[in-house]
């Protein structure tokens, strides 16, 4: 997730009346509870109201377009990437206007973990009663030294360098790798390096950058909470700090700065059919009691959010 930080300043044609138009636009793409199969677009002024752009607008050649996250390149373009739920890809597509979307096609992530640590020491839910879980699938323990899933890819740019944040499993708890793209059209990828600190069983894993920290947002299989953790680089050591009091069973945290240097979070309640979003305004420290999203709470899943000028 890209945030883009400089706006034009508004300026008033002579002759015109009415109010300034918006400073940013907020670009919101999301599955719905009715459809794994198309990713919807809508788009806000204020990161609050959203409005459709296009339903509908984005359906692979094959697979699903779960948990998509938006960015938009230094070529201008849109990219998103998505979980397909065809075992370890995820998937790749891209538009110049947000609303027409060309594939690129799926990615395999490497089968490279039998030399990567994390992915093996995790359990499945049925495992015994307090064992933890792998994103509510009945996996066993984790025998394979090959990756089975990539689920919830997540862009992150950092100083110019594009990755993808994405949760791996062998078989086991899924445990959050960084790939870096390698060369300018996001085709080529370096191998998959594990976020040091999270540990096995975190799953919808986002990063964002404050300063010179690091913040992770990382669902918890085991308890089914958001958990927050800072580190120094990208890929850890992380250390877990108190999150928002946001409660139990939530996945999907997407999170977009506002102008005024508020952060939002948006969180997927998926066991009451609601999307709800929590703000802080000291710098990721404390958060406000969650609301609903207006008016598509209920009906988007795990979205991804970008914020751009408008």
């Amino acid at each position: 997730m890209v945030m883009l930080a400089v706006a034009g300043m508004l300026v008033a044609a002579p002759g015109t009346s009415g109010a300034a138009p918006p400073a940013w636009q907020y670009t919101m793409v999301a599955f719905s509870n009715t459809s794994s199969l198309d990713m919807d677009v809508y788009e806000s002024e204020d990161a609050t109201n959203f409005q459709p752009a296009r339903l509908a607008a984005y359906r692979p050649p094959s697979g699903l377009v779960r948990d998509p996250s938006i960015f938009r390149n230094t070529d201008g373009m849109y990219y998103v990437t998505y979980t397909t739920g065809g075992g370890s890809n995820i998937g790749f597509a891209r538009s110049s206007d947000r609303v027409n979307w060309t594939p690129l096609g799926n990615y395999p992530v490497p089968f490279c973990c039998a030399f990567l640590p994390g992915t093996g020491d995790g359990t499945g839910s049925a495992s015994p009663p307090g064992s933890s879980g792998s994103a509510g699938f009945s996996d066993g323990p984790s025998l394979s030294p090959f990756t089975t899933k990539a689920w919830a890819p997540e862009w992150f740019v950092d100083g110019g360098r594009v990755n993808v944040i994405l949760s791996m499993s062998t078989g086991g708890g899924f445990v959050p790798y960084l790939m870096t793209a390698l060369e300018p059209s996001l085709r080529l990828w370096s191998l998959p390096v594990p976020l040091a600190g999270i540990g096995a069983d975190h799953i919808d894993t986002t990063v964002v950058k404050v300063g010179s920290t690091y913040h992770a947002f990382t669902k918890n299989e085991t308890k089914k909470i958001i958990e927050h953790a800072v580190a120094p680089s990208v890929t850890g050591p992380y250390s877990f700090v108190p999150s928002g009091d946001w409660g139990p069973m939530l996945e999907g945290p997407a999170l977009v700065q506002l102008p005024n240097d508020t952060w939002r979070i948006y969180l997927d309640a998926y066991t009451e059919g609601k999307y709800l979003y929590s703000d802080s305004t000291d710098g990721l420290n404390t958060w406000s009691l969650l609301k609903e999203l207006p008016d598509l709470s209920g009906t988007v899943r795990h979205i991804g959010v970008m914020r751009e000028p408008a």
